[in-house]
């Protein structure tokens, strides 16, 4: 199950209304609303989202109630929510409160301010239920089918931890471990150091009681809330990678350590500089980060799995009985990135038959060029979604292309790699990679080297299938001395394959570039043709 945006060609504007729904999540530092159109096979189409940021959970800890001027900031946004669902047709307004309104001693005295000023009647959520509305928005954007895994979900005022093994739950924790609660106790009054040393003692010890080891270490982990989807956001400007969505970004156990020890050295001043982080939370920040490091320090993960979904999500899944299906490595990915090319019309006969040659290839030279064995998933997806610009227009397709895929949603592939696929993608045609393509040169050196590694690969793939045809039925190579030598097997006997020929030889010059020698097509009579023979004619 994915949740992505759709628009399906038979669907009636009342169709859509009659299925919109609205989800907020009145959260301890903010206040989130998502109106979308919910479909029964699950598929949502957001129409509008609106945030808000009272932090209701200030001064919390130390009073015991909700600050009067931070319900009535919260009070007016929940009301603009209210009217925003209301006239963009929402049939369900769905709302929940979390820790700060959980704990308040006025809490009650909130809620009867947002019925009479909003209409709005929010339900109290208790720890658990976050848990599992948090997991359940895991479920539907992660493969979560295949051992055990951990989602984890920071707000303000509390951290709660989903515990599952093979797509079930097994147990739902909640703790007090919110961002700025934790702040307010330990990171106010005295030097920061020092306050993160008590912080994470505190949060160690009483993790350290209701988390075994033995059962949960080296388990996936994914992390969701405003705490994760900044640290990712801090982590990809870190590496120079700009991105629509940090959804699915890993974070290396030890990057989040570097991460948190350089902001915590930081001035709040300073932390407001930092790219990638939020203005709103760079106050808050060290101390999710602390909790967000102690729970790693405990699971002893590889990396962790930002998520750019959380409670609202899974509420919005929740609302429309959607049960996200389980999906073990790979599936969801595969899944995502079909529904994509198919959502752009694409043309499958030739999208496939040309991941088919550039997967031969790949399987043939692809180590000799210096490809990793993880790229094969990327050329194969590229490969996929090559044509999808032609949703727009044919002229500059490939640059449609590249466009479309950066914005996609699709679940299962970091956005490191997804911004790979859209490079790889755009240069199947037209020129290839150079300095003065800005967003290609802004890349680090080794993902420029994969895109051209990929791209001259899918570029002769696409060459042997230019007539749409299906033509070609494999393509056999050798490795010589003096050449790389590709010879088309012709699917149909006696077939000359000329405009297949020509269409390899002329999209060739790329790998010849990289194999450090001439590319060979060598036709069924035998005549070998080159990337100089095919210019030559165009």
């Amino acid at each position: 199950m994915a949740l992505r945006a759709t628009d399906g060609p038979y669907r009636t504007a009342r169709e859509d209304r009659d299925r919109r729904i609205a989800a907020i999540d009145i959260g301890s530092n903010s206040i989130r609303q998502i109106v979308a159109d919910v479909f029964p096979d699950g598929e949502i189409r957001i129409i509008d989202e609106m945030k808000a940021a009272p932090r209701l959970g200030a001064g919390l800890a130390a009073t015991g109630a909700l600050d009067e001027q931070h319900m009535t900031e919260a009070v007016e946004a929940l009301a603009r929510m209210a009217t925003l669902a209301r006239q963009l047709g929402a049939k369900r307004i769905e709302v929940v409160a979390t820790s700060a309104v959980r704990d308040a001693t006025n809490g009650q005295t909130f809620l009867t301010r947002v019925r009479k000023e909003s209409g709005l009647r929010p339900r109290v959520l208790v720890g658990e239920e976050e848990a599992r509305l948090a997991f359940r928005s895991a479920l539907a954007h992660f493969e979560l089918g295949r051992g055990r895994s951990v989602v984890m979900d920071i707000g303000g005022g509390s951290l709660e931890l989903a515990l599952a093994a093979e797509g079930l739950v097994e147990r739902l924790i909640s703790f007090p471990f919110g961002a700025i609660r934790l702040t307010e106790q330990f990171l106010t009054d005295r030097p920061v150091a020092k306050g993160i040393k008590k912080l994470r003692k505190h949060v160690r010890s009483e993790i350290k009681k209701v988390l075994p080891v033995r059962d949960w270490r080296g388990a996936e982990v994914i992390g969701s809330g405003g705490t994760f989807t900044n640290l990712a956001g801090i982590y990809l400007a870190r590496q120079g990678v700009k991105v629509r969505s940090v959804h699915g970004t890993r974070i290396p156990r030890h990057e989040v350590e570097h991460i948190l020890e350089q902001l915590a050295s930081m001035t709040l001043e300073e932390r407001l500089a930092v790219p990638g982080l939020n203005a709103g939370r760079a106050d808050i920040i060290v101390a999710g980060l602390a909790v967000a490091a102690e729970v790693m320090a405990r699971i002893e993960p590889r990396d962790l799995a930002a998520s750019g979904f959380g409670i609202r999500e899974g509420l919005l899944l929740e609302t429309a009985r959607v049960t996200p299906v389980i999906a073990d490595p790979g599936e969801a990915r595969a899944r995502s990135v079909l529904g994509f090319a198919e959502r752009c019309h694409y043309e499958a006969p030739h999208s496939q038959q040309v991941r088919e040659i550039a997967l031969q290839l790949f399987d043939a030279i692809g180590a000799r060029i210096g490809c990793e064995p993880e790229e094969r998933q990327t050329l194969a997806d590229a490969a996929l979604l090559h044509d999808v610009g032609y949703h727009i227009n044919y002229e500059r397709h490939h640059k449609h292309s590249f466009h479309l895929i950066t914005h996609a949603d699709l679940l299962g592939i970091a956005p490191e790699e997804q911004v790979v696929i859209a490079h790889v993608a755009r240069y199947h045609r037209g020129s290839e990679p150079k300095r003065k393509h800005t967003l290609w040169w802004e890349l680090d050196r080794e993902r420029r080297e994969r895109v051209r590694r990929l791209s001259a690969l899918l570029r002769v793939a696409d060459g042997f299938d230019r007539g749409h045809s299906g033509a070609v039925e494999r393509v056999k190579v050798r490795w010589l001395e003096r050449a790389l030598r590709l010879t088309p097997v012709p699917r149909r006997a006696n077939d000359p394959m000329r405009l297949e020929i020509w269409g390899a030889s002329r999209k060739s010059g790329l790998l010849e570039e990289i194999a450090g020698l001439p590319v060979e097509i060598v036709a069924p009579d035998g005549l070998v043709f080159t990337h100089d023979d095919a210019a030559d004619d165009a």
